[in-house]
């Protein structure tokens, strides 16, 4: 990013700062829609119900930020690190998590609908009550990821690792996952 991009995020960031802390009376909320953001340093940000539709956050680190009702359908997030972050409650929709490392962060009710979370790493994540329909998690890491009441309706799982997954009750998602996880076992055995 340009330093002149980077001294007017920190004017959108503070305006958004101040709308959180007058419950809306000051400030603006914070409307990102398309920015280009890759490699920004979003570390411990508060970004609460910030808009981030559409927004390229390739490379960026976001780890322990709070986005918690955050919106970023079709936003770009490929290698992003959102390690420990708050999404709870985001809207993540068709958004690309490519490589991200989620690892710790908290995801329990976000809509992740057709995202794309090729490869990404979820390890001990809390994905309860999330939106998973139709997301593609191919090669995804969920190691010991909390998915209590999430929904994996038509999610591809091939190749995700999910050693210690904690929560599936038995439905069709959860034969899904156990059909994943016995076609890594059968390849890892030829």
């Amino acid at each position: 990013m340009k330093q002149s991009e980077l001294d007017q995020l920190d004017d959108v960031l503070e305006q958004h700062a101040l709308w959180l802390e007058s419950d809306g009376e000051q400030g603006a909320l914070a409307d990102l829609s398309g920015a280009n953001l890759s490699g920004a340093d979003l570390r411990d940000a508060n970004l609460i119900g910030v808009i981030l539709d559409g927004a390229y956050l390739i490379d960026a680190d976001l780890s322990n930020a709070d986005l918690s009702g955050a919106i970023l359908n079709a936003a770009d997030l490929r290698r992003a690190n959102l390690s420990d972050a708050d999404l709870s409650g985001a809207y993540l929709t068709k958004a690309n998590l490519i490589d991200a490392n989620l690892d710790g962060a908290d995801l329990s009710t976000a809509d992740l609908s057709g995202a794309y979370l090729r490869g990404a790493i979820l390890i001990d994540s809390n994905l309860a009550g999330a939106d998973l329909t139709g997301a593609y998690l191919r090669g995804a890491d969920l190691n010991g990821a909390y998915l209590r009441g999430a929904d994996l309706s038509g999610a591809y799982l091939d190749g995700a690792d999910l050693d210690g997954v904690i929560g599936l009750k038995e439905s069709t998602a959860s034969r899904k996952l156990l059909e994943a996880r016995m076609r890594r076992a059968i390849k890892r055995n030829l």
